[in-house]
């Protein structure tokens, strides 16, 4: 690891602060992306900023028909909370199988969102849950936020404070994991909203990062079942292929998973 200065914030503004003053700084929460990278010297930030002691970034908490979790909370703490598992069940399952027990008792969901890996597990959620990232100086809507590989669209400086997710009508979540890593080969996320709107979006098998299925959002629109999906083409063009699995496996795999997905819901 090349020499950098830590140090650890109190609050949001004086983890801000810090950012700000600093030449290339990184926030630092769970560490389970940041360390490993700068382990591997393919990142030196001049600075860590620690945003992990910040009790303000931490808690579930549902209210006016949404719950809000705190960007600092833990994988293991969304998997094992009674409001999720309750409202959002398909959210509970999509972090009590992100990775290991030392991933899940670190890492934390707004470090995976803003680092928005093409294979994590939360895209997919924010997606298609119509979320709302909250950060220290606006709320981004997920359809927004998620710009391309590793790309989001956050500012310079900018903190994310909380994900607020709607409560739909039904909703699960359902991976083909990578056996070493337990990243998404294909994720995909269903979920039915009050409104009559279906939203199915997928991780880990794009190119660019979490993309939706319009058609088969169409077909179980009009017919809730596993069935509706099958038969609907992805076309593999712009997937994924590496030595995990194909594009056309995968194309093949979102069909399976969305129509695990829909029975589980």
């Amino acid at each position: 690891m090349y020499e950098t200065t830590y140090r650890r914030a109190g609050s949001v503004a004086e983890a801000a602060q810090f950012i700000a003053k600093a030449e290339d700084g990184k926030l630092l929460a769970g560490g389970q992306t940041l360390i490993p990278t700068m382990k591997q010297r393919l990142a030196a930030p001049s600075d860590l900023v620690d945003i992990g002691g910040i009790a303000d970034l931490k808690g579930i908490s549902e209210s006016g028909g949404a719950v809000r979790i705190g960007a600092g909370t833990r994988h293991s703490d969304v998997a094992g909370s009674d409001v999720v598992k309750r409202l959002f069940p398909g959210l509970a399952k999509l972090a009590g199988g992100i990775g290991d027990p030392h991933v899940r008792h670190m890492g934390t969901i707004g470090g995976s969102v803003a680092n928005n890996d093409p294979a994590a597990d939360y895209p997919s959620a924010l997606v298609a849950l119509r979320a709302t990232v909250i950060t220290n100086k606006r709320e981004i809507a997920a359809d927004d936020f998620f710009t391309g590989m590793f790309e989001t669209a956050l500012e310079d400086n900018e903190i994310i404070i909380a994900v607020s997710f709607p409560v739909p009508e039904k909703s699960s979540y359902a991976k083909y994991p990578n056996p070493a890593s337990r990243y998404a080969m294909t994720g995909v996320f269903v979920a039915r909203h009050k409104d009559g709107s279906v939203r199915v979006a997928v991780t880990g098998a794009g190119q660019g990062g979490v993309f939706r299925v319009e058609a088969m959002e169409r077909a179980l629109a009009a017919h809730w079942d596993p069935s509706a999906v099958e038969g609907i083409p992805v076309d593999p063009n712009d997937l994924l292929s590496d030595i995990h699995g194909s594009a056309v496996y995968r194309a093949n795999l979102i069909t399976v998973m969305a129509k695990r997905a829909v029975a589980a819901a």
